[in-house]
């Protein structure tokens, strides 16, 4: 699938205090990085909606004054998720690599845009026993329906990119055999801040991948270490089954996570969390908060 835009932003615009989608004027900007520092941000509108794939970038220029995650909870069709789909993951949780893909669900409720808190509920509190883990991932947007496709023609499926955060409660995930709910509360999942065409994207198994906590660098991994490939895991999901256009498929993480380190880290209230991806992809940035504890 080839979209007619690059890089595609959710936005309520200056001009207009409405919402509106557009692709950022600068094609090298950060647009992470350049909402994070106030800097001007300005985006040529895009007619129709994101999955649209007659949508078209127009020549009016809008101002951005609030960013919005790049699709609304609405658009959003199923978000799947892989576990230990990185070869790096895999050794340091002492774990063999799958031979076929580990998967689960989150509800579109754990979805969050850039800068908005990520909410740590009291039911993960307090948070060294339940370690609210980072997880880094790129995540695949799928464009148009897709059933029992080849992996040969699987990238023909991807509208784009988006980084993601799989934000996992360790202790919930743990404690059960399915993840969905460790890694599924409400208002816990950050993806954006914009979506990057797979037509700028030729290769998504040579981006780099990181995060980083209160500028610490804890991940600084590629997609090359990815077990199943993004064309294997669009195939292997339409098996039987039709991705509709708005899913969103979570790729898996490298290493470096929190509950794998000595001594384990975990996200406490106050700290910021960024998550950056190559290619366009730019910088996810949010703050983490404790549920009941007064705002940051």
């Amino acid at each position: 699938m080839s979209a007619n835009w690059q890089r595609l932003i959710r936005f309520v615009a200056v001009e207009t205090s409405r919402i509106h989608i557009g692709q950022p004027v600068d094609p090298k900007i950060d647009v992470g990085l350049a909402v994070l520092s106030s800097k001007p941000l300005k985006a040529y509108e895009i007619s129709g909606s994101a999955l649209d794939p007659d949508a078209k970038v127009t020549s009016t220029v809008l101002t951005v004054k609030h960013l919005l995650d790049p699709l609304s909870k609405d658009q959003v069709k199923l978000v799947r998720c892989l576990g230990l789909n990185y070869r790096d993951h895999a050794a340091e949780a002492k774990l063999p690599l799958p031979e076929t893909p580990v998967l689960f669900y989150k509800p579109a409720s754990s979805l969050i845009g850039p800068n908005v808190p990520i909410v740590i509920p009291r039911v993960a509190q307090p948070v060294a026993e339940h370690v609210p883990d980072y997880e880094a991932e790129l995540t695949i947007v799928i464009g148009k329906p897709a059933k029992d496709v080849s992996e040969a023609n699987a990238l023909d499926y991807v509208l784009g990119y988006v980084s993601g955060n799989d934000m996992s409660f360790r202790k919930h995930q743990m404690a059960t055999s399915q993840w969905g709910f460790g890694k599924g509360f409400d208002n816990s999942t950050p993806f954006g801040p914009c979506i990057v065409s797979s037509r700028v994207i030729s290769d998504p198994q040579n981006l780099a991948i990181t995060t980083e906590v209160n500028g610490q660098l804890l991940q600084n991994g590629t997609t090359a270490e990815q077990v199943f490939s993004v064309r294997k895991t669009v195939a292997f999901l339409s098996q039987g089954t039709t991705l509709e256009p708005g899913s969103l498929i979570m790729t898996g993480t490298p290493k470096g996570v929190g509950f794998a380190r000595k001594p384990q880290v975990y996200l406490k209230h106050g700290d910021e969390v960024r998550v950056f991806i190559g290619g366009g992809l730019g910088t996810l940035v949010n703050p983490v908060i404790e549920e009941s504890k007064p705002k940051l």
